[in-house]
Formats: C-alpha cells, structure tokens, sequence
C-alpha cells in the first residue's frame, strides 16, 4: 500500500486515542492489517530483481506519495493545536504506520543486502494483496476516505 493511507489511519487512530502508549503501537500495527486491503502500489522487489534498483517512474511515485504522506500527517496534527502533545503524538503515529516500509528502503536505495532485510521483505509481501492499478488506487483512496470520515465523527 502506498504510505499516504497508512499515514491517514495513523494520524486518525491518534487523533482518537492521545495516549502516545496506546495510539503509537496501535498505529504501528495498523500497517500489517492495511497490507490485507488489495491495493497497488510499485513493485519494487520485481523492478530491483530485473533491473537492480528501483525504476525512474516508481521513484517518481514514491517521492510523490511520501510527500502527500508528510503533508496528511502534518495537516492532521495541525489541527489538534495548541495540543502540542497531542500534534506529536499524531506525528509519532503517522512515522509509525509507514515504519514497517521505512525498514525496508535500505534494501532498495542503499544496495543493502542483508539477511534481515531480506526476510523482512518476505514478510512484507507475504501480507499484501495486491490488484489492478485502478482498484488498488481506488481501495487506497476509500481508505484515506474513511480515515477522514472517521476524523470528522
């Protein structure tokens, strides 16, 4: 899944429940049970196998996606100001939901090889449901959708 929803429930589980203690691993869990949602996002165990690294388009897509990702989380804790605890704790959740992903850019950006990345990225994608670019985008985008909603209740 791309890091936008996961960053969207993140920062609306937090947003829900402040306690850092609960809201964080909460939303760090989070990123295993949206991995089951089919969903598309660039494939790039595939492309680094073919081609070594990453492709120039699914750089692209990352770079924008993340940076939606920074602006979700950030616009979500924003509104619970002048609750600076609580902004940070959205914040904290937001990097939560999107760790399990983080963990694994050292094996695509850095060349880095090791045992432990490699079984993580097994983990990873034994989780993950994937399908067609319209419906992986379209069940991503009703995910940000009721990560909204949820907010606005």
């Amino acid at each position: 899944m791309l890091e936008t929803p996961h960053v969207a429930v993140g920062a609306a589980i937090a947003t829900k429940i402040p306690n850092p203690f609960l809201a964080i691993p909460l939303a760090f869990a989070s990123h295993f049970v949206l991995e089951h949602v089919p969903h598309w996002n660039p494939h790039l165990v595939s492309e680094t196998k073919k081609y070594g690294a990453p492709t120039k388009k699914s750089i692209v897509i990352i770079a924008f996606d993340v940076s939606l990702a920074l602006v979700t989380g950030s616009l979500i804790a924003w509104q619970v100001m002048p609750n600076k605890a609580h902004a940070i704790t959205i914040m904290f959740a937001s990097f939560a939901s999107v760790l399990p992903d983080l963990i694994e850019a050292p094996y695509f950006f850095l060349h880095m090889r090791t045992k432990f990345l490699k079984d993580w990225l097994t983990l990873q994608k034994s989780l993950q449901v994937d399908t067609t670019v319209f419906w992986g985008l379209l069940t991503q985008l009703a995910t940000i959708a009721a990560a909204i909603l949820w907010l606005k209740n």
